[in-house]
């Protein structure tokens, strides 16, 4: 189907990469470790070598004299081959040296079983060569093992100047990728310009073909960086793909036409009567932006996002409760049946005092009782429906859905809002999730939604402050607890790791467990992740009930505990974790009303990305700051396990390089559709090849003349 639209310009580079010479079918399956799109239940193709670009160069321009070479550097010397000393008859484990010298001094050119008379072919006594590799320094002598290039002074030319260096997997040595790359940039076709002129010009990007071209053949060290025009011009390609694809899910989310959904507020009235807090300034803002979405005949297309606890499930019920006053139904899909579950006995309670009636729906529910449940959907007896994706199956039908709640959005991709969007007529979406995305990350993921955001906490909840200590100061600290617990206090204490490990130096949970049980007794209790499930809930309820007073645990506590009155988190060795998870765990105190602190325990001396960790969990409680920190620190890859949770990890663009690019790509694109909304202009049939190009072409299917 997509192979018949495709333009046959792109063929190609559309063909499998054994077309290329050098590439048989083994080497075919090694290259899918290297190239950065995801190839599963796919052949390698000659477009993905384009985009697997050098992590370093050699620079081989310079020529070194053999006694000032750096030890350890890769070199290029002007030499004069001495004399050849084979490897003595029948011990191969020798080597077999050449011994060459320049005005400074003599290096030996080492090679392990390697053949007599071709290396006296190919580095003959007297000849003047010039040889390129990494200088070593072997007994006080200067030795150069298997050197990368070996040529004859007059052919000095032939030697690559600058040499890129790609990421390599077992079995697959740099000469043969580096060729196929080249041969794959070479089936390269004339191709249309798909970028706006001016924006090339104030960028000074290249063509796509050129910066391939530089890329992977630099003059230059600089040419290869992440921030040289070449990069940043295929990273613009990249994210200008990317956004084009998102607005154009936007554009037939919104073509199917919504209708305004306006109500006299109620049932919302009752909803904050049964409340036994008001709502926040951010909350209350979020309300207004949702009733103005919905109230517009346009479908709504909104995220929410905010911290754990920051009261995201009360405004999507406003939301609901608007659509239930407007007359129709609500339906809030959850990615786990654990968190469908939670939300619905969250929710039910509220809108039962709303008048309003709720079911669950997950693929746990079976035969009659799933009929029941099907049949108040289908006939409107149910305001809102709460379940997995198995609301979205073709079994389910409502009777009139208004509005879709998603939560944790990025685990669904662009075909599930599309499926959503085909129950009902056109229901409005709002999506929420916890995890504080950083602002760039929001827009690769999100760029076809408005963004309302909760930064504050709700009412009651107390700052916590965060402190750090050396782990030298362990005693001090240890003592302060006692003082603590004495004032009837609860305190989480984290360590990395169950039992003690390979890894010098590092405290493990039990271990951290009986020296403090052996100061406090029957107060300190101990979870982690290898204890069989009854174990690690008695162990819970033993501290939530104040049995014990100490609770020594891994990270298995980040999610789903909930201890009110616990006041004091310890976390030791805190220079081994992420900032994501340093401030999920702080988040497990603070959530009562009183104060609550944070230690944050590490061991010297700290590396600098570890300093800059520790300081900005410090100096801020918001997950939106961490985050954004984080992604500087770490890069989108590792943030959000981009291959895990569904967030487009990105082939050739680097976030920490070019996020500068992105919203320039996303207003571009926003741009391009509004005046040509089919990609039918001679740029618009251009763009459809970079659709092609970067994997985006699910997108071409959604234009009507597709």
């Amino acid at each position: 189907m997509v192979a018949s639209m495709r333009p046959a310009l792109l063929d190609p580079l559309f063909a499998p990469a054994t077309v290329l010479d050098g590439i048989g079918k083994k080497v075919g399956e090694l290259l899918a470790n290297v190239v950065p799109a995801d190839t599963a239940g796919r052949e390698v193709r000659v477009a993905d070598l384009l985009f697997v670009l050098p992590h370093a160069v050699i620079d081989r321009r310079r020529r070194w004299e053999i006694a000032l070479a750096p030890e350890g550097a890769i070199v290029t010397l002007d030499v004069t081959i001495d004399r050849h000393q084979p490897s003595p008859r029948g011990r191969g484990n020798v080597p077999y040296r050449v011994f060459a010298f320049d005005e400074t001094g003599e290096i030996a050119l080492t090679f392990f079983h390697a053949r007599r008379e071709w290396l006296e072919k190919a580095l003959p006594v007297g000849a003047r060569m010039v040889v390129s590799g990494r200088m070593e320094w072997f007994n006080g002598r200067p030795s150069m093992v298997h050197p990368d290039h070996m040529v004859p002074a007059d052919e000095a030319e032939t030697l690559p100047q600058v040499e890129p260096v790609y990421p390599l997997t077992a079995g697959l040595s740099g000469k043969v990728l580096h060729r196929a790359v080249l041969q794959a940039t070479e089936r390269v076709p004339e191709l249309p310009e798909w970028l706006d002129v001016e924006l090339m010009r104030r960028q000074t990007f290249p063509g796509f073909g050129a910066a391939l071209k530089r890329l992977h053949q630099p003059a230059d060290p600089v040419d290869a960086l992440p921030e040289s025009p070449s990069w940043r011009r295929l990273a613009y390609d990249e994210f200008l793909a990317g956004q084009l694809a998102l607005a154009l899910v936007r554009a037939k989310t919104r073509r199917l036409v919504g209708r305004p959904l306006t109500g006299d507020g109620r049932i919302e009235r009752r909803i904050m009567d049964a409340l036994p807090y008001s709502l926040t300034k951010g909350q209350q803002q979020a309300v207004e932006e949702i009733h103005a979405d919905l109230a517009r005949p346009d479908r709504m297309l909104r995220l929410l996002q905010g911290d754990v606890g920051s009261g995201k499930t009360v405004v999507a019920l406003m939301a609901m409760a608007r659509a239930a006053e407007a007359g129709c139904q609500s339906a809030l899909m959850a990615p786990t049946e654990i968190l469908a579950r939670q939300h619905f006995a969250t929710i039910t309670p509220l809108a039962e005092k709303a008048g309003l009636k709720t079911a669950l729906l997950t693929g746990r529910l079976k035969g009659r009782e799933r009929d029941a449940v099907l049949e108040t959907i289908a006939d409107g007896s149910v305001s809102i429906v709460i379940g997995t994706h198995a609301l979205f199956q073709e079994s389910v039908r409502f009777q009139d859905l208004g509005l879709a709640v998603v939560d944790e959005q990025h685990r669904f991709g662009v075909h599930q809002r599309l499926a959503i969007s085909g129950k009902g007529s056109a229901p409005d979406m709002l999506v929420i999730t916890a995890t504080p995305i950083p602002r760039t990350l929001v827009l690769t993921a999100f760029g076809d939604m408005d963004v309302s955001r909760l930064t504050e906490k709700p009412a009651g909840r107390q700052p916590i402050r965060t402190v750090t200590m050396p782990s030298e100061r362990l005693g001090e600290l240890v003592d302060r607890l006692d003082n603590a617990m004495a004032e009837g206090q609860k305190i989480y204490w984290i360590c990395p790791l169950v039992e003690e490990s390979e890894v010098a130096g590092l405290v493990s949970a039990a271990e951290r467990a009986e020296t403090l049980h052996a100061r406090f007794g029957a107060r300190v209790g101990l979870v982690h992740g290898q204890m069989k499930g009854p174990d690690k809930d008695a162990a819970m309820a033993d501290f939530k009930e104040g049995r014990t007073r100490l609770l020594v645990a891994t990270t298995v506590i980040e999610v789903g505990v909930d201890v009110p009155d616990a006041t004091i988190m310890v976390i030791e060795h805190a220079e081994r974790f992420g900032l994501a998870q340093l401030h999920q765990l702080r988040g497990r105190v603070g959530r009562g009303d009183k104060e609550s602190s944070c230690v944050l325990l590490y061991k010297q001396p700290l590396g600098e990305t570890a300093k800059r960790r520790l300081a900005v969990m410090r100096d801020t409680e918001d997950g939106f700051v961490i985050a954004e920190e984080d992604l500087k620190l770490r890069g989108e890859g590792e943030l959000l396990g981009t291959r895990q949770s569904g967030m487009p990890g990105f082939q050739v663009a680097r976030l920490e390089h070019h996020s500068d690019l992105l919203e320039t790509a996303r207003d571009d694109a926003r741009l391009i559709l509004q005046r040509d909304a089919e990609l039918e202009t001679p740029r618009g049939q251009a763009l459809r090849l970079l659709l092609y190009l970067f994997g985006r072409d699910e997108a071409i299917r959604l234009l009507r003349s597709g």
